[in-house]
């Protein structure tokens, strides 16, 4: 009575509402800037058991706007930071931390157990697969995404309503859609955005106000301006075409998965290699330890003299997203033994420093 008085004394809410909040079951996918806030909201609210999916660890540049971490959390799974965190905030309720990367493998049986999804990712085709299980398990889904100083939230699958696919019909192409890492977000819009998807997850389980279903609101950080678009339900969002979307959907991520990638300590036992940086020219951290040339992505195809067809081509990025473009770019060319580094420049900037100190 004390911990949810102020939920209590409500009378939108009351013993009652309170009590729903307590036997619900909540799964947040993602355990990154948007699913933070979400999460912390959720627990503090009483949501009875909270699920966290989530294959990524803790890294410096994180701290930025993933306030469930700390100094102390860098390098540990992110899910089960995530969840030892929340455990202090709440000891009353239940958290299971599933430090592993959602498939098409678990999605529908791990979508079973919950009542209600959050959409916390930063990839298309995550959320694509997100969608769909929550369609085959029918359960309502809250989306979130951001875009540097822009945000939007959305229900879809809520009450028969519109889905994801009703909006996106199909996925971009691989590798073509840049997330935080590589162009940058206002660290503060991740928490904005992420406290609505939890604001819209209170009102699903309470039954209370106007769920954002059949609709979606975009929100820019920097006008401080909000405005609501309706969405429309499509033919195609049933069950039957949805389960061949998740199956064929599967077959789309193999295939963005030709592109070979290398780790950063495979990279550096290579010899006879020349490693290219496709970020642009101002971003850091710069690799001050390391023999590379430097071609942005914006300007690679114009630039393709100056690579060594004869050595093997090691090329990185902030996150591997750039680089596997342009890995892509280069076999167009018909330019082979070509990897994408799997780390980011921070990570390979600090392995050379470990290197260096040894």
């Amino acid at each position: 009575m004390n911990r949810y008085n102020r939920h209590i004394i409500l009378p939108e809410i009351g013993e009652k509402g309170q009590q729903q909040l307590l036997n619900s079951k909540v799964l947040v996918v993602g355990a990154g800037g948007l699913g933070c806030p979400v999460l912390q909201y959720l627990c503090a609210a009483g949501v009875g058991t909270l699920g966290i999916i989530d294959d990524d660890v803790v890294d410096e540049s994180n701290l930025q706007r993933q306030i469930l971490y700390g100094s102390s959390s860098l390098g540990k799974p992110k899910a089960l930071a995530a969840k030892k965190r929340l455990e202090d905030l709440n000891n009353t309720i239940t958290i299971h931390a599933y430090a592993e990367k959602l498939t098409h493998a678990n999605a529908i049986e791990l979508c079973k157990q919950y009542d209600l999804i959050v959409d916390g990712t930063d990839n298309f085709f995550t959320r694509y697969l997100i969608n769909d299980a929550a369609i085959i398990t029918k359960k309502p889904l809250v989306y979130g995404a951001i875009y540097k100083f822009e945000g939007q939230v959305a229900v879809f699958n809520y009450k028969n309503g519109p889905s994801y696919r009703c909006l996106f019909p199909n996925p971009p192409k691989a590798d073509t859609i840049p997330n935080c890492s590589e162009i940058g977000v206002l660290g503060v819009l991740p928490g904005i955005i992420g406290t609505m998807q939890a604001n819209e997850v209170l009102k699903i389980i309470l039954g209370i106000g106007t769920v954002l279903s059949g609709k979606i609101l975009c929100y820019n950080a920097l006008t401080m301006q909000s405005n609501t678009f309706a969405i429309q339900k499509t033919e195609q969002a049933d069950y039957d075409t949805t389960v061949a979307q998740f199956q064929k959907q599967e077959t789309v991520f193999s295939c963005a998965s030709e592109i070979q990638e290398i780790t950063i300590a495979e990279a550096l036992q290579k010899q006879n290699v020349q490693f290219i940086d496709v970020r642009e020219t101002h971003e850091v951290p710069k690799i001050t330890t390391l023999n590379y040339i430097n071609i942005p992505l914006s300007q690679f195809e114009n630039q393709l003299e100056i690579i060594d067809t004869a050595k093997e081509k090691i090329l990185f990025c902030q996150s591997g997203i750039r680089s596997k473009k342009a890995v892509t770019l280069l076999h167009k060319h018909h330019i082979t033994n070509c990897y994408s580094l799997k780390e980011g420049a921070s990570s390979l900037q600090k392995a050379l420093n470990t290197i260096e100190t040894n």
